[in-house]
């Protein structure tokens, strides 16, 4: 038996998980370990501090819900999820579209929308046209791909935040055609505050953060053979497209409303195209960094 000291625990611990037999799990642990050390000497942590964390962490887990999902609220807050997606990119056969944020409000579940169809149930708000084309990367056309939208209404909330997600609306998938083209009707997001009420909400109010994302709408493309795209588009005059509070935003993302494009296929209401590329598959794993919070309280 050898005493502890602070600077001899971090190899005890790691001593007694060399056991491990899942090698990536003896990685990832040994790894987090002598960081959460590293951490804990750097800024000479007290017991009332790390209760206080405790007490954090417990709140974040009482506050998830099967729509709501405040850990991953967490994530992306501290900018942990997009550190994460660059990178999953950063392993990718070939670079496609660019990727953001799947986000806390992703549902699994959302309904199928014909060509030219709307996501928009209340129907509030100017009705705004997306459309575009799904290709590969060397712009051949991907038929068939499931192309899944979600958003928020023209108030600046997700259907999963009414009623505790009793309702769909806003959100939908559509499947290309042949030519790999799609079009849908929606209305103009809002920009929105994140989930405030929540100790993530404090936090962030803590830091004096205004906690803001500026509108966007969701994007989630695959087909077979293919890299599944997780992305978003950004409307470029929103007032905090330069300070995203979770990090999502990408130059090539940032898009405008065209009053009348001549080229659409429906006329008479804004417009917005945007073509996505997506890369050959690679065996890199899912690039979800999100989940449907159904899917999250339902995991073992």
């Amino acid at each position: 038996m050898q005493d502890l000291t602070v600077e001899t625990v971090t190899d005890d611990v790691l001593a007694q998980m060399a056991t491990t037999t899942d090698p990536r799990l003896r990685e990832v642990m040994g790894s987090l370990v002598r960081h959460l050390h590293d951490f804990a000497r750097d800024v000479k942590l007290t017991p009332d501090e790390w209760l206080t964390a405790i007490s954090f962490l417990t709140r974040v887990g009482q506050t998830c819900t099967p729509a709501r999902q405040e850990f991953i609220l967490l994530s992306d807050v501290l900018g942990l999820s997009a550190l994460v997606n660059l990178l999953h990119d950063r392993e990718a056969a070939e670079l496609g579209t660019t990727s953001s944020l799947l986000g806390p409000f992703y549902r699994q579940d959302a309904p199928e929308v014909p060509l030219g169809g709307s996501i928009a149930v209340d129907g509030k708000g100017p009705e705004l046209l997306l459309w575009g084309r799904v290709t590969d990367t060397d712009g051949h056309p991907v038929p068939g791909a499931l192309v899944q939208l979600w958003q928020t209404n023209a108030e600046g909330w997700y259907d999963l935040q009414v009623d505790g997600g009793a309702a769909t609306d806003m959100r939908g998938n559509v499947r290309c055609d042949a030519e790999g083209w799609f079009h849908v009707r929606t209305v103009k997001p809002l920009g929105y505050s994140i989930p405030m009420d929540g100790p993530v909400g404090a936090l962030v109010h803590q830091q004096r953060r205004h906690g803001c994302r500026p509108a966007h709408i969701h994007f989630l493309i695959g087909a077979p053979g293919y890299r599944e795209l997780v992305t978003a588009l950004y409307f470029g005059d929103d007032p905090h497209i330069d300070s995203d509070t979770v990090f999502g935003v990408s130059g090539p993302l940032v898009v405008g409303a065209v009053a009348e494009d001549p080229a659409a296929p429906v006329r008479g209401i804004p417009s917005v195209r945007y073509d996505f590329q997506l890369a050959r598959e690679a065996a890199a794993g899912g690039g979800r960094v999100g989940a449907d919070p159904k899917q999250v309280m339902a995991a073992e």
